[in-house]
């Protein structure tokens, strides 16, 4: 099987694993599937995900195709490099191998002016047209009009609050802190039409290629504020040349005034995500985004 007859029959990738038809070699692919690197018999590779046998449910119904989705749709923005998606079956995903490299401040410029390309292409509405998923757990992707602080807080807060005071990871002292924020939020500002998102972009999900490109991988593709990935973008001690990335973005598409104080709110959807799929080890994490997110929205009153 080469690379070819890959695209023109991906219905026969798992037969050819199966029968160990092609060279399979295990890779790190994220902290939700089992992920393989495989070669084919012209030398390209294609990286694989699956489902991991061994995991106590089943894959969601839709979730190697919601990935699918989101990645053909953010290439189609022509901007940022995205794997091509190569083979999208229900239990498997094949994608465009991308041979690592170095993080630098070159590829970091590049990939805020191309972010910022990608993140203008728009979107319909909030939400998308294909069902969500963050991480594991579910996301309403319910297209929805707007404005982004409403569909933020009933879309992306809310839901996960719940979760995660149903699975013990809050307690009622956080869960009241963010409803706080939940009852504020229309005053925040920074309200933008729907862009072109990726969705879930913490700096593991920031691909620095061989190339000197940066990749995005593992997207939760919508449309969403553009300030949501830039905030992602912070997480986790941050990615790498995270400072001439903005810099760069602000240059092609300068941000709205006072997004900085709004970077603790759009961080807390993917913090409440942790305590939602791992527990309270995340507790503390979404305490302080949390307070955070309603110091911002202080400043944003007072600042009128």
């Amino acid at each position: 099987m080469d690379l070819a007859y890959l695209r023109a029959h991906p219905e026969h990738l798992p037969t050819f694993l199966t029968h160990q038809r092609i060279r399979e070699t295990p890779v790190s692919g994220g902290d939700i599937c089992a992920a393989a690197r495989l070669t084919l018999d012209d030398g390209h590779s294609v990286f694989a995900k699956t489902w991991p046998e061994t995991a106590a449910r089943p894959a969601p119904e839709g979730f190697f195709a919601t990935e699918a989705a989101g990645l053909r749709w953010l290439r189609e923005a022509g901007t940022v490099a995205v794997p091509e998606v190569v083979v999208a079956l229900p239990d498997l995903l094949a994608l465009e191998w991308v041979d690592h490299g170095e993080p630098s401040a070159e590829a970091a410029e590049r990939f805020g002016r191309e972010l910022a390309g990608m993140h203008r292409a728009g979107a319909p509405a909030f939400g998308a047209e294909w069902p969500g998923f963050i991480g594991a757990l579910p996301a309403d992707n319910t297209p929805h009009g707007g404005p982004w602080s409403s569909w933020f807080a009933e879309r992306r807060l809310l839901p996960y609050l719940r979760m995660s005071v149903d699975n013990g990871a809050l307690t009622g002292a956080e869960s009241g802190t963010v409803e706080a924020v939940v009852a504020r939020i229309s005053d925040v500002g920074g309200d933008e039409p729907p862009a072109r998102v990726h969705g879930d972009l913490w700096p593991g999900n920031v691909l620095w290629g061989a190339d000197d490109r940066v990749w995005l991988v593992d997207p939760a593709a919508h449309g969403g504020h553009r300030e949501t990935d830039l905030a992602q973008l912070a997480l986790f001690g941050g990615v790498p040349h995270h400072d001439r990335i903005i810099a760069a973005y602000d240059e092609a598409w300068p941000l709205a005034d006072g997004w900085r104080r709004r970077v603790a709110l759009h961080q807390l959807h993917l913090m409440l995500v942790h305590t939602a799929q791992f527990g309270e080890a995340y507790r503390d994490a979404v305490a302080r985004t949390a307070r955070g997110a309603l110091t911002g929205l202080g400043r944003a009153t007072v600042d009128g």
